[in-house]
């Protein structure tokens, strides 16, 4: 059975909560000891119908978040509708779906907004059951007292669940971290050895057979008659071998490439959110650990503050080489900003690509994202 994600649970149990509350409403004409009229029936009703509308809008979604905008006029809805729902019922049914609104603030809200919200839908509550005639100024502290203790409790296991799903995410993401570094440098281990092992079967081996060919040469112009036919041959086996020993040095060469694909692969698995599409040719790999490197920590800042500060929906990053250079362009849907103001992360990775002789391009607007375009020259060959 597929993991449900904590996100979807809440919003289940909070369409749970309003269908309950429905059947109540349902029930409540009913069992209500004098006649209801019309008009009240159709006040409630609408309330619950606003409210679950606005429970169930796409800027209510608990991740990722919508503009704070249309977030605030959502969560305005709401409240108006717990509100109405107490009004026309005259009942504690609106306490009752206000634990939902308690439920969310944590996860559509700044956190000081969320608590200030939070407050005063319980003092609006207490001000309310104060002023009825029906309840007076005693029953205002017992409502504030109920109403705060049931949101509270709501609230705080919100928090609680929040809290844990952001410290899940980024152990994922270190993690994914994690195993790309690994990856990568099981590569350049790989690629060291290869190249240790070239030059020790180029200079020692590669050096014997070249001496041994030499004196088989000298041998057979010193020797007569079948010895000089076996050391013409013995001579020409060491040439083949000495050949064969070259050619094995030139493939170790030229498969001591880096699979950066796999590597930035592994480090966007680890992201839940934003989704990440990434656009790397099958074929394209490096034969400079230095710069699969580079490349590889500019991919993970990329990463990083798209989850961090962009609060985007959706990253794409593509990579691509051809003879003019290496080229790593990322724009996310995020939020942007007026004013980019580069922190240590996009410091570093316009210095670590400048010191191979590239340069980095940053972009951003308001509501457009983050673009960024990294090149660097191509590889010199060895």
């Amino acid at each position: 059975m597929r993991e449900i994600h904590p996100t979807n649970w809440l919003r289940y149990a909070g369409i749970a909560t309003w269908l309950l509350v429905a059947a109540t409403l349902l029930l409540l004409p009913w069992v209500a000891r004098d006649e209801v009229e019309t008009a009240r029936i159709f006040g409630w009703w609408s309330a619950a119908v606003l409210f679950i509308l606005a429970f169930l809008h796409p800027a209510a979604r608990l991740r990722p978040l919508a503009p704070l905008w249309k977030r605030l006029f959502v969560m305005t809805v709401m409240t108006a509708s717990v509100f109405a729902l107490s009004y026309f019922t005259r009942s504690a049914l609106g306490v009752i779906l206000s634990t939902i609104v308690a439920g969310i603030l944590p996860w559509i809200l700044p956190r000081f907004i969320a608590t200030a919200w939070l407050l005063g839908i319980a003092l609006a509550f207490s001000i309310w059951a104060a002023i009825l005639p029906q309840f007076g100024l005693a029953y205002a502290l017992p409502q504030l007292m109920i109403t705060l203790g049931l949101m509270l409790f709501a609230y705080a296991a919100s928090m609680l669940a929040l809290s844990q799903l952001k410290a899940r995410d980024e152990l994922r993401r270190v993690n994914s971290e994690l195993r790309a570094t690994q990856s990568l440098l099981a590569e350049n281990t790989r690629i060291a050895e290869r190249v240790r092992i070239a030059r020790e079967l180029h200079d020692l081996i590669g050096h014997h057979l070249t001496a041994l060919s030499l004196n088989l040469e000298v041998a057979s112009h010193t020797a007569e008659g079948k010895a000089k036919e076996h050391a013409q041959r013995a001579g020409s086996i060491a040439r083949l071998l000495l050949s064969d020993v070259r050619e094995v040095v030139s493939d170790m060469r030229h498969e001591d490439r880096v699979d950066l694909r796999e590597a930035i692969r592994e480090l966007a698995s680890g992201v839940p959110e934003p989704t990440i599409h990434l656009d790397i040719p099958d074929e394209l790999s490096l034969t400079d650990p230095k710069r699969a490197q580079i490349l590889l920590r500019c991919a993970q800042e990329v990463i990083t503050n798209a989850v961090r500060h962009a609060h985007a929906n959706n990253l794409w990053i593509r990579l691509t080489s051809d003879d003019d250079g290496l080229r790593l362009e990322a724009r996310d849907d995020g939020r942007g900003a007026i004013e980019l103001l580069p922190g240590n992360g996009l410091t570093g990775m316009r210095e670590r690509i400048k010191e191979l002789g590239g340069r980095l391009e940053i972009m951003t607007r308001p509501d457009s994202g983050f673009r960024i375009n990294a090149w660097m020259p191509p590889e010199t060959p060895a």
